[in-house]
């Protein structure tokens, strides 16, 4: 006796005590052992499903036995390897789903042909009415879409055709008639009950109007019943739905597509499966089905519900959400952060133990049956069949895992209740005048100006469009920010730009049931928005960011700004076809992600540097991700790879960049090809259109080019070639000095290090300092005339003392000691460059140490100041200690120089020009 044959008789022997149909079909059918000795050691394959069909095992002939045979005994066969291979501990959860779904779309597929031919050859094939033959496209739906059918399934199908028609004779009829006969013959063939059993029972009420609709519905059908008819319920069938046949499954995917999935974040969805769940419960109740593990607390399909309501929320602005098998979006939604890994763990798990359980309970009678047993010797031979010792055993494993999906699915769909002294239907019903009594009730300085904006806001006419049920939630919201915008030290100022908020939103009614779902999020924004007018502004201005603040992880993360980079490319690449939709989704990542950034900043989590860094990462990873996918736009481009790159000049090539900085680009290239001038304007021109073009999802950056070579009158692109004689021979010293914060940011690494090597040798340059000096102090006095001071105020960047000076007293020690001092030429940052300088004892350390800490302090005054949109300036009595420092380096170093004559290009003040020579 061989292994094999030991190993598959203790297999097949542990099988039939579990599983006495398994006994059944093996008495009945005197060729099925010996199939099953032969396979059951691996896992079913579609090869070996369709050996089957064509050299059936227990006839010599496959022609002489009807298909609707064979069918049958295939199940059988499928059926009993299922069950051995599974109760024998030797198969995963996903081979028997698997298996039982290959082995549905094998029966279909074969029952499709074979009637679909029988039928042509009587009436002709089916045309549109331009002659192009059409096809049945059989819809799985549910578990048969998902690939997750468990061993006595039955299948959800919905026939759609593409366009109407008619056959192409010797007997004419419609294509409606000639599928509709189609779809009767293959439900007969799949679902009739024989002597030799059935195939799979075929439930077709997922279709139009279910079962007073039509059997097979075309295209246009389908689409005007989805887009008028179709409910939430519908909305959750479709996810999972997949043609398994036809060759125009893209262009029903377009269809249904609109109808599940929403282009915002769908947080009414949550409303609509609390509804059904309830319903569901309300019939396990009924019915006393409480050890139901599909339906009853914390079982299948709260697993599936808790999954696919984020699909339904997400998956329109995430298309990798838009997957079918549960267990894969488990996985996606604690990847994106919307679960917890614990939580994933935790129902991943209690998935696989229910639905192995619901297998065991379906191998016994080969029933579509989910209750529990009650009868003692079932219990044990279950609680064995899951390899437990005893029924107390199972029991106890079965109800934490159902416990710990019942608590997570609370979690989810459990509405919080607040406390309010104002509820909807006050708000409703009210007038201005009862408005500014409660206004006045709860504190605020000057009701009377909200009461008329609240007035306002009530008889909004995008607002009165929306549902009753959107305007009750709606209303309950806005009498809850009352109570909310009171605790604040400024209620007045914070219900103010709450206001604003609602009226941002409009008629966009997710937003209002996010809110009224998590109740705790309008307090998150009632913070945000009362610690930063520059955050109040930008979040009306991208409502979509309501939903960061219910993100708790906000706060602790450390961003990853490699991972967002591969994350942002991977979803670019998912919306290849669609510019637009790239270019939106571009801007509401970089969107969400300066919006994390700024919670960070509001809870004190972030040094105004640090912020600085992550915001220039975040623009860079923007910049870089996107680069590759804008050059695919272009349709004549004579290469696949861009030699280009980005370079960063000001404060984002500084690393200093600010919540809402312009970026001041350079774009270079180095390529000998013919078309590579005009390839590489029109990609630059192409870049301002992704980068600055205000879309649906709002404005991403200003783009600067003007420090480019010959400024607004030069190439958009520039040869690297150019930009090597530009910066020795024609640069002046402004430009010499942008260039000590200039870095590459984006695009090919090599031309980026060339850039580099290029940036040094110039900062290396030995100069007449006398004469560097005084242009460096005319163009300061320059830019101050432009500026002037006003009588007590200090502005932090413009005045003596301020920001600029700091700069350009670092710019002027690097141009003037690099070539001594090539650490100096490194773009470091003012801070660490006044360090350097102050160790190789260019300037006085403690003096370098005081403008260090006056530079940081300016900053921080600059950064509070803009985050609520106030003008740069302080009173002056309060900054002239701050800013002494800077006014006693700036004295230090250019006490006696008097201004340059004139200003021209830096190549005068090198001190030998003639030798100054670039070498690649």
């Amino acid at each position: 006796m061989t292994t094999v044959t030991v190993a598959f008789s203790s297999w097949l022997s542990t099988a039939v005590r579990y599983s006495p149909h398994l006994a059944h079909l093996l008495s009945a059918r005197s060729w099925l052992e010996e199939w099953l000795e032969k396979t059951v050691m691996h896992p079913l394959t579609t090869a070996i499903l369709e050996d089957f069909l064509q050299n059936p095992p227990f006839a010599p002939n496959a022609s002489e036995i009807p298909l609707d045979a064979r069918l049958r005994q295939m199940r059988a066969a499928v059926f009993s390897h299922c069950a051995i291979r599974d109760l024998a501990l030797a198969a995963p959860l996903e081979e028997i789903t698997g298996a039982m779904t290959h082995f549905a779309e094998c029966a279909i597929r074969h029952a499709y042909e074979h009637h679909y031919a029988a039928l042509a050859e009587r009436t002709g094939r089916p045309q549109s009415e331009g002659g192009w033959e059409q096809e049945l496209l059989i819809v799985g739906m549910g578990k048969l879409g998902g690939g997750e059918l468990n061993v006595s399934s039955d299948i959800d199908l919905v026939f759609v055709y593409p366009e109407e028609g008619e056959t192409a004779g010797p007997r004419i009829i419609s294509n409606a008639e000639f599928f509709t006969k189609l779809g009767k013959r293959l439900i007969q063939t799949l679902a009739e009950p024989t002597g030799d059993g059935w195939v799979f029972r075929v439930d077709m009420r997922l279709r139009p109007h279910g079962d007073s609709g039509p059997l097979v519905v075309s295209f246009e059908m389908l689409e005007d019943y989805l887009m008028t008819q179709g409910r939430t319920w519908e909305r959750y069938a479709w996810i999972k739905a997949r043609a398994i046949t036809g060759e125009r499954w893209q262009e029903l995917e377009n269809l249904t597509r609109p109808f599940v999935y929403r282009k915002y974040l769908d947080f009414g969805a949550i409303e609509a499966v609390r509804d059904l769940h309830a319903q569901i419960r309300r019939e396990v109740a009924r019915k006393d089905r409480q050890d139901h593990i599909k339906l009853g607390r914390g079982g299948i399909r709260e697993i599936e519900f808790i999954a696919q309501v984020h699909q339904l929320i997400r998956g329109g602005r995430d298309p990798a959400l838009q997957v079918r098998p549960t267990r894969t979006v488990l996985r996606l939604l604690a990847e994106r952060g919307l679960i917890t890994p614990e939580t994933q763990a935790g129902l991943d798990a209690a998935y696989c133990f229910l639905r192995r359980v619901e297998h065991r309970l379906q191998y016994w009678h080969d029933a579509q049956t989910h209750e529990l047993p009650k009868e003692t010797e079932r219990q044990t031979l279950l609680a064995e069949a899951m390899g437990f010792a005893d029924w107390d055993a199972f029991r106890a494993a079965l109800d934490q895992h159902r416990e710990f999906v019942s608590q997570a699915f609370d979690a989810l769909f459990g509405k919080e209740e607040t406390e309010q002294a104002y509820d909807g239907a006050w708000f409703a019903a009210g007038d201005q005048a009862e408005y500014a009594q409660a206004l006045e009730a709860l504190g605020y300085a000057d009701p009377r100006p909200l009461a008329l904006r609240l007035e306002a806001l009530k008889n909004h006419p995008r607002l009165q469009a929306i549902s009753p049920a959107s305007r009750r939630r709606r209303d309950q919201i806005v009498a809850h920010a009352l109570t909310v915008a009171a605790q604040f030290p400024a209620p007045d100022t914070v219900l103010a730009r709450l206001i604003d908020l609602f009226e941002a939103i409009g008629g966009r009614t997710s937003y209002f049931a996010l809110l009224d779902e998590y109740p705790q999020a309008l307090e998150q924004i009632a913070k945000i928005v009362a610690s930063s007018r520059w955050a109040a502004t930008y979040l009306a201005r991208h409502p979509i960011l309501i939903d960061e603040a219910l993100d708790a992880r906000a706060l602790d993360e450390v961003p990853n700004w490699a991972e967002f980079q591969r994350a942002l490319t991977e979803q670019l690449a998912l919306r290849a076809d669609d510019t637009e939709a790239q270019m939106n989704w571009l801007r509401e990542a970089h969107h969400a992600q300066l919006f994390r950034l700024l919670l960070k900043d509001l809870a004190g989590r972030l040094t105004v540097e640090r912020l600085s860094d992550h915001l220039s990462a975040l623009a860079d990873a923007v910049l870089d991700a996107s680069l590759p996918f804008v050059w695919k736009t272009l349709r004549r481009r004579h290469t696949e790879t861009p030699h280009f790159a980005v370079i960063a000049y000001g404060k984002l090539g500084g690393k200093e960049l600010g919540y809402a900085s312009d970026l001041d680009l350079v774009y270079l290239f180095d390529d000998d090809h013919p078309d590579a001038l005009d390839s590489y304007c029109r990609f630059a021109q192409r870049l301002a259109t992704w980068w600055s073009t205000r879309t649906a999802a709002g404005e991403l950056f200003e783009i600067d080019l003007r420090l480019r070579p010959d400024g607004e009158s030069g190439l958009p692109a520039t040869p690297f070639a150019r930009m090597v004689d530009y910066l020795i021979e024609s640069a002046w010293t402004w430009e010499h000095q942008a260039l000590t914060r200039a870095r590459f940011a984006a695009g090919d690494p090599a031309l980026g290090q060339r850039f580099e090597a290029l940036r040094r040798f110039i900062l290396a340059i030995e100069r007449d300092t006398t004469r560097l000096a005084g242009e460096i102090v005319a163009m300061r006095e320059k830019i101050r005339a432009e500026h002037p001071a006003k009588a007590g105020q200090f502005n932090l960047k413009h005045d003596f003392g301020g920001l600029i000076d700091v700069e350009f007293l670092v710019q002027y020690l690097v141009l003037a000691h690099a070539p001594h001092h090539p650490e100096l030429a490194e773009n470091a940052g003012n801070i660490a460059l006044l360090l350097r300088a102050a160790a190789r004892h260019l300037i006085p350390p403690a003096l370098a140490e005081a403008v260090a800490e006056t530079y940081r302090t300016l900053r921080r005054e600059q950064h509070r100041l803009r985050l609520d949109e106030k003008p740069v300036v302080v009173p002056e009595e309060t900054m002239t200690t701050v800013t002494e420092p800077v006014r006693a380096l700036w004295h230090h170093l250019f006490a006696n120089t008097a201004p340059a004559p004139e200003l021209g290009p830096a190549k005068r003040t090198y001190r030998n020009p003639e030798a100054v020579r670039w070498e690649a």
